[in-house]
């Protein structure tokens, strides 16, 4: 067979090896490999029924055991000095896992239990081995890799996908598609998901990485991003989370915790992300990073997000200083309840404590007109009678 790294075959093919005498020991010595008993049933044919080895929680249970073996160490020590294994390196198998630790439950585990699964327990096959690292090896030397990161979503239904632009989308999730890829998610995932419907959707990220690519793209940064348009764009009371779910080439790689601010619900009710908020929330996504460049407006989402989580006295507070920043130009609360009136449209001016639809409704608009600080200029035009009221994101749309 005609491998690319003759070293990685030999030493990843002595790490299965060794794993299956170790694992076969135990079976020999009476500890039982547990089964599923599975029902096949087709139309209009006869059900059949299958004794099916669930290898992958046998070998899991073990997996600490199997990393300390002298054959898995010369595996990873391989793997470390191959550049193109180097993303993998940085998976995230844990807490705080090392390199080794992250390489064995990236590339040696599930190389294991490929084999395993293909060869129903541990009785070695050496065609299945081949071609399960062959699989592998065209993963770790092909021209580039395709990454993901799935989270749940909860407070949001959607009739169909939506995209949010930059690789970003909310759809549906398919039945077992976490559990599937990640035994472990069942524990992981949010009350009650998949089963209402607010419950039913995913936020996935995707991007192609290039061959060399080290380290994996910032998900749980984006992913919080992502939420935050979201609500900008539908006051919907939506979380992300709790944790994200990553793959690397269609395979297992990580689960990382999603930022807490994107992973706590606010208080509410659920909303429906349709074409136009979705549209609105890509827009809105696209302009976030206005506030990187702009500290009064960052401040002013942070702060208007950070309200949705608090009670009143400190809610109200959040607010002010929300709108204050965003609009006040130096000028205090009070410049800014009057620019906003006119920004949105209010016959009168703002009461002191504004409510949170009215500074959302204030931040879409100022990260829709792209130029915050021009903005509170022409505002001031307004109201001093020199220029007319700057047409709004929302007017321009009922328009």
């Amino acid at each position: 067979m005609a491998v690319r790294a003759p070293h990685l075959y030999r030493s990843l093919r002595c790490f299965c090896l060794g794993a299956f005498r170790v694992l076969s020991a135990e079976l020999d010595e009476g500890v039982e490999l547990p089964f599923a008993f599975e029902e096949h049933a087709g139309r209009d044919k006869p059900t059949f029924y299958e004794y099916r080895p669930l290898v992958r929680d046998f070998v899991e249970a073990r997996g600490h055991r199997l990393l300390t073996r002298p054959d898995a160490r010369l595996a990873l020590e391989d793997l470390r000095a191959e550049p193109a294994a180097a993303i993998f390196a940085r998976a995230h198998a844990g807490p705080k896992p090392s390199e080794d630790q992250a390489l064995f439950r990236s590339v040696l585990l599930p190389l294991l239990l490929r084999t395993a699964d293909a060869c129903g327990g541990f009785d070695w096959d050496d065609a299945v081995f081949d071609r399960s690292y062959l699989e592998l090896e065209e993963s770790l030397f092909r021209g580039s890799r395709a990454y993901a990161a799935v989270a749940p979503l909860v407070g949001l239904s959607a009739g169909q996908e939506i995209s949010l632009g930059e690789g970003l989308r909310v759809r549906h999730a398919a039945s077992g598609e976490l559990a599937r890829h990640w035994p472990e998610a069942q524990g992981l995932l949010p009350q009650r998901f998949g089963r209402e419907p607010d419950r039913l959707c995913v936020l996935e990220l995707e991007r192609e990485l290039p061959a060399g690519a080290h380290e994996p793209p910032d998900a749980p940064g984006e992913i919080a991003d992502a939420v935050t348009a979201i609500r900008l764009a539908t006051a919907g009371t939506i979380a992300a989370g709790p944790v994200l779910f990553e793959r690397l080439d269609w395979r297992p790689y990580g689960i990382r915790p999603v930022l807490p601010i994107a992973a706590t619900a606010p208080v509410g009710e659920e909303t429906r992300l349709d074409q136009f908020r979705g549209r609105l929330a890509a827009d809105l996504l696209a302009r976030l990073p206005l506030a990187d460049e702009d500290p009064e407006l960052g401040e002013a989402i942070d702060r208007w997000e950070l309200s949705l989580f608090q009670d009143s006295p400190f809610r109200d507070e959040q607010l002010r200083e929300s709108l204050t920043a965003l609009l006040g130009g130096g000028d205090g609360v009070w410049a800014a309840l009057m620019r906003a009136a006119v920004l949105l449209g209010e016959e009168r001016r703002l009461a002191d404590d504004p409510p949170s639809d009215l500074v959302r409704r204030a931040i879409v608009e100022a990260l829709m007109h792209d130029d915050r600080l021009r903005l509170v200029e022409r505002l001031d035009e307004t109201l001093l009678g020199t220029a007319p009221r700057p047409t709004g994101y929302y007017a321009r749309k009922a328009s």
